[in-house]
């Protein structure tokens, strides 16, 4: 059972195993409660009043280091980090040759196959207990390899990518205890003895689970893979992004030493390091051994993914092109300051940031009565700049950009429309802030392509109807993980949801205040549908964890048993 606290700064959640499987837990006749908190505030208060120092300490004693992890595969150091904040981190980390890595992860795999459900549950529960005691610490090493500024690395390298973790645990946990371990079949036979025959089940994981990781979320985005994949009893290789290692090798440490201090293998969890020049993932994919792939990334090399991963089952968040559709609101000002938020929200590298602002040409009506298309743009551009008023404030709501290529993309897309508002550069680190452009209906080779980073377009549509289709068109072909809605007509909103659903994209309707398109939180939210081209998997529902284990029946006959048990 999950318990989920949805309101307050807490997310809070419950593990409560079945009382047969508490063991020694189940005291006094009641059910054992295991409670998990992942608090989403960096407060003291919470994690310790020494946290942040500590995490700032053991930080800077990694930067310049050679990164330990004790047995692990190593005939090289490699590692080339640089915080988009500015410093090398000029951490090494141990590499090896994917032979090597696949051998020491095969050789771990029958112990870990072999362990009780509970077990692989439970260990996984304590790495993420343990991981969260770190939250400052992977906050720093999220913020200094994505660029994210602190308190969205905190959350979303700390406590929100556990959180992610812990709903692939538990829905683990619920599909592999779905059907009875065994049962008795009885099948009568008129006169004659009824047939009886003992069956028995056993969870069988699928093999090696290769996680590529990303380097705008590399916790979030793979903890839900990696830890599905544990708790079902694979072998975890982790291929971090060359820029972007050392959130993926504190959480490979931790598991590990959480393993062997359980008497079981520390390679069930691999470190894959690799360098931009030297890649190991296509290596990896390729491997016969590798039955699990987990990927986000690129489409391109998604599309590579799936056509030389052999027989292994693929799981993808892949990119896509979300979108707004502005056609009516009861609250103009409110609108746009939602809008300003999530398009400057760590400079549009979420894969949840709308790119495509669709506007009726003729304009919306609002509480402050019709609004051209150029009063929108204009309130829109005017909301951003207030947001970022405060060079602070710009700085932890922006951060930076990740990859140098990304600003590089910006400079070109000022050439693509008119610009309603430019992109610029903050005080702090690499960074850029939102480019918005207004472009025209027809102009589709420019907006019905993904342009990752602070970019983004207002569109002037013909009317609402055909902005709500082209959008939902637009999901279907080219893929979107999110779209938005601001209307005050029912019946349209009525025909959104349905285009939306039928395009297989998730829709936001009339968000206002602090609730923002970008969010998509665990157990609650079912981020990617698998339904178009963004990705092939949903986290996290059944699918995602039940394909990454087979049941294997073994029967015989009840006298049979019953005759063994006699002779016994």
């Amino acid at each position: 059972m999950i318990k989920r606290d949805l309101g307050g700064d807490h997310h809070d959640a419950i593990f409560r195993p079945s009382p047969a499987d508490a063991g020694d837990c189940h005291q006094g006749g009641r059910e054992p409660w295991l409670l998990v908190a992942l608090p989403e505030i960096p407060s003291g208060k919470i994690y310790g009043e020494s946290a942040k120092s500590d995490a700032e300490a053991a930080f800077a004693a990694l930067q310049g280091e050679a990164f330990a992890l004790p047995d692990h595969p190593e005939n090289a150091r490699i590692g080339a980090e640089i915080s988009p904040w500015g410093p090398a981190l000029a951490i090494s980390y141990p590499a090896a040759p994917v032979d090597d890595l696949v051998a020491a992860s095969l050789a771990a795999s029958s112990a870990w196959a072999e362990a009780a459900i509970e077990t692989r549950v439970g260990i996984c529960l304590e790495i993420l207990a343990r991981l969260n005691r770190q939250s400052f610490l992977m906050a720093h090493a999220t913020m200094h390899t994505t660029g994210q500024a602190f308190a969205m690395a905190f959350q979303a390298g700390g406590p929100h990518a556990q959180d992610r973790a812990l709903e692939a645990v538990a829905l683990a946990y619920a599909e592999m205890t779905r059907f009875a371990p065994r049962a008795d079949w009885i099948k009568p036979q008129g006169k004659a003895a009824p047939l009886e025959i003992e069956k028995h089940w056993t969870i069988l994981p699928r093999g090696i689970s290769l996680a590529i990781g990303c380097n705008t979320f590399p916790t979030w985005n793979s903890y839900s893979g990696i830890f599905a994949s544990l708790a079902t009893g694979n072998t975890v290789i982790v291929k971090p992004h060359p820029a972007a290692i050392l959130p993926l090798a504190l959480t490979v440490r931790v598991a590990r030493e959480v393993l062997a201090e359980a008497g079981l293998p520390a390679d069930v969890i691999l470190l894959a390091a690799d360098r931009a020049d030297a890649p190991l993932a296509k290596d990896l994919v390729t491997r016969p051994e590798v039955a699990l792939i987990d990927y986000t990334g690129s489409n391109a090399f998604g599309d590579w993914v799936r056509a030389n991963a052999g027989r292994a089952a693929v799981f993808t968040e892949e990119a896509g092109i979300n979108t707004v559709t502005l056609a009516a609101t009861e609250d103009f000002n409110a609108v746009c300051a939602n809008l300003a938020f999530s398009l400057a929200l760590y400079s549009g590298q979420m894969c949840t940031a709308p790119q495509n602002i669709y506007i009726p040409a003729e304009g919306i009506e609002t509480d402050q009565g019709h609004k051209s298309f150029d009063e929108v743009a204009a309130g829109i551009r005017a909301a951003i700049e207030a947001l970022l008023a405060d060079p602070a404030q710009a700085s932890g709501i922006c951060g930076t950009i990740a990859n140098p290529a990304t600003l590089q993309r910006v400079a070109e897309a000022r050439g693509l429309g008119k610009i309603i508002r430019d992109s610029a550069p903050l005080a702090s680190g690499r960074s850029a802030t939102p480019l918005l452009l207004a472009v025209n209906e027809d102009d589709r080779a420019t907006y019905e392509q993904e342009r990752f980073g602070p970019i983004a377009f207002l569109i002037r549509m013909r009317d609402a109807d055909t902005a709500i289709t082209k959008a939902a068109d637009l999901a279907r072909s080219k893929g979107a993980i999110t779209a938005a809605l601001y209307d005050t007509d029912e019946a349209r909103i009525s025909r959104a949801i349905r285009a939306f659903a039928g395009a297989g994209v998730n829709l936001s309707i009339n968000l206002t205040g602090n609730i923002f398109v970008n969010q998509s939180a665990a157990f609650s939210d079912f981020h990617v549908t698998g339904a178009n081209p963004a990705g092939n998997a949903s986290l996290t529902d059944t699918a995602f964890v039940a394909n990454r284990f087979h049941r294997v029946m073994w029967r015989r006959p009840i006298s049979d048993r019953t005759a063994a048990s006699g002779a016994n």
